[in-house]
C-alpha cells in the first residue's frame, strides 16, 4: 500500500490549525491511504531557520507590530494569574484533541527526514499559511528536504500574504518548482504562483471544508454544551467595534453572549462584554459550540468555515484594516466569494435590523461546497495517484 507522510501545522494551540491537522489525515483514511504526520516538535533546524527570520525582521516595524499582541499575552498570562490559569485549562485540552493525530517519531534535523523519506511515496505538504516567508526561510514547509524521486503535493497549502517580498521571490520560485502537485487555497495564492512560475494551479478548500455537518459529529458531543439561546463570539483580533455589534445584537434577539477570548492576544474588552467566556473548549468543544449557536459572530477563516458547515446565521469582520502586510483577508474573500456570501462581511457600525434581514440561501450554499469539496477531491486522487491503490 502506499504511504504518504503529512507536513502540517499540527502543533499551533489554535483551533483551525489543529482541525485541519486531523482533517488531513481523516480524507487521507477515508481514501484508503496509509498516513502520518511527520513530528517535529524537537526539530533544530526549523527552530533555527525561524530564529533567523526573526532577526532578519528586526528593524521591519509592520512585523514587529504584528507580533506585539502575542508577546503581550505571554506577559499577561504571568502577570494575571486568573488569566494564566484559565488559558491553562484551554491548552491541556488542545494537547488531549493533538492524541487523536498519528505522528511519527520526533525528527531533529532536516538530514533525518530527508532519509525518513524512504519509507513513504508520497509528502503532503497543507494547508494553514504555511507560505508565510518566516516558513519558507525556515525551509520546512517547503519540501526542500525531500528528495526528487517522492512524489511532491500541495494540498490546500496557503502563502498567508497578498505579494511575496522581492528578497524571497527567488525562493519562493525554487521550492515551487519542485513540487509535483500544486493546489493553494486562495485566488491570492493562484495568482502568486502563476506570476513566479507561469503555472495556472487549482484553488482548492481547506481539509475542514471536505467533510459535512454529519462527519463533524464523529468527534463532538450531540448534546449542546449551552443550553440556553446564544450568540457566540469567536474574535481573533482586537477591534471593539466587532463586540460592540455582538452586544447590539444581543439587545436585539435576546440571545445571551458566549465569547472563547484571548486566543491570539489580550482584549480587556472580552471581560465585559461576555455573558459566559468558557475555557475549557478545545477542538471538539468548539465545532459543538458553533453547530449550537442562534448567531455566530467572528473575525476568523475557520470560525467562518465552520459556521457556514453548520449552516449557521452568521457575521464576519475583517480582522485587518485593508490590503496590510499583514493581512489575511484574501482567505476569507476567496472562501465567501466561492460561496456567492461576500455580504456577510460587516464592519461592525451596521443597524442590527439590516443584517437580521439578510437571509443565507443555504439550499444554494450547500451545493456551492458539494461542488467544490468533489473538485477539491479529485486533485487529490489524482495527485496521490489513488486509483492506482
Amino acid at each position: 500500500m502506499k504511504k504518504t507522510a503529512i507536513v502540517s501545522c499540527y502543533f499551533k494551540n489554535n483551533y483551525g490549525s489543529l482541525l485541519q491537522a486531523y482533517a488531513t489525515q481523516k480524507i487521507l483514511d477515508d481514501m484508503g491511504m496509509e498516513n502520518e504526520t511527520l513530528n517535529i516538535d524537537d526539530n533544530i533546524d526549523f527552530k533555527k531557520g525561524k530564529r533567523k527570520y526573526y532577526i532578519a525582521q528586526i528593524f521591519n516595524f509592520s512585523f514587529i507590530k504584528s507580533k506585539l499582541g502575542m508577546v503581550k499575552l505571554k506577559i499577561d498570562k504571568k502577570i494575571n494569574k486568573t488569566l494564566g490559569e484559565n488559558l491553562g485549562i484551554r491548552e491541556k485540552k488542545f494537547k488531549e484533541f493533538r492524541k487523536q493525530y498519528r505522528l511519527t517519531k520526533p525528527y531533529k534535523t532536516y538530514e533525518e527526514l530527508t532519509k525518513a523519506c524512504n519509507e513513504y511515496d508520497n509528502v503532503l505538504v497543507g494547508s494553514d499559511q504555511l507560505w508565510l516567508p518566516v516558513n519558507v526561510v525556515a525551509d520546512y514547509y517547503t519540501l526542500n528536504w525531500v528528495p526528487d524521486s517522492i512524489n511532491k503535493i500541495s494540498f490546500s497549502t496557503s502563502f498567508g500574504i497578498a505579494t511575496i517580498p522581492e528578497k524571497y521571490k527567488d525562493i519562493y520560485t525554487k521550492f515551487l518548482k519542485r513540487i509535483n502537485f500544486l493546489s493553494t487555497r486562495e485566488e491570492t495564492g493562484k495568482n502568486i504562483i502563476k506570476t513566479l512560475i507561469n503555472e495556472d494551479v487549482e484553488v482548492v478548500c481547506d481539509p475542514t471544508l471536505l467533510f459535512n455537518k454529519e462527519e463533524w459529529m464523529a468527534i463532538q458531543q450531540e448534546e449542546p454544551i449551552i443550553k440556553e439561546k446564544y450568540i457566540l463570539c469567536y474574535f481573533l483580533g482586537k477591534n471593539i467595534e466587532h463586540r460592540k455589534f455582538a452586544e447590539r445584537l444581543k439587545e436585539k434577539t435576546g440571545c445571551k453572549i458566549v465569547s472563547i477570548n484571548h486566543c491570539d492576544e489580550y482584549v480587556k474588552y472580552s471581560d465585559k462584554f461576555a455573558d459566559e467566556m468558557p475555557y475549557d473548549v478545545g477542538p471538539s468543544e468548539f465545532l459543538n459550540l458553533i453547530r449550537n449557536a442562534e448567531y455566530v459572530c467572528t473575525d476568523s477563516f475557520h470560525g467562518t468555515i465552520f459556521s457556514i458547515i453548520n449552516n449557521k446565521t452568521f457575521f464576519v469582520f475583517r480582522r485587518y484594516k485593508g490590503n496590510t502586510k499583514v493581512s489575511t483577508n484574501s482567505r476569507l474573500d476567496s472562501l465567501l466569494n466561492i460561496v456567492n456570501l461576500k455580504e456577510r462581511i460587516l464592519s461592525g457600525d451596521e443597524e442590527i435590523e439590516t443584517v437580521l434581514k439578510m437571509k443565507i440561501d443555504y439550499n444554494s450554499v450547500n451545493k456551492d461546497i458539494e461542488k467544490f469539496r468533489k473538485k477539491s477531491k479529485l486533485f487529490l486522487e489524482k495527485a496521490l495517484k489513488v486509483q492506482e491503490v
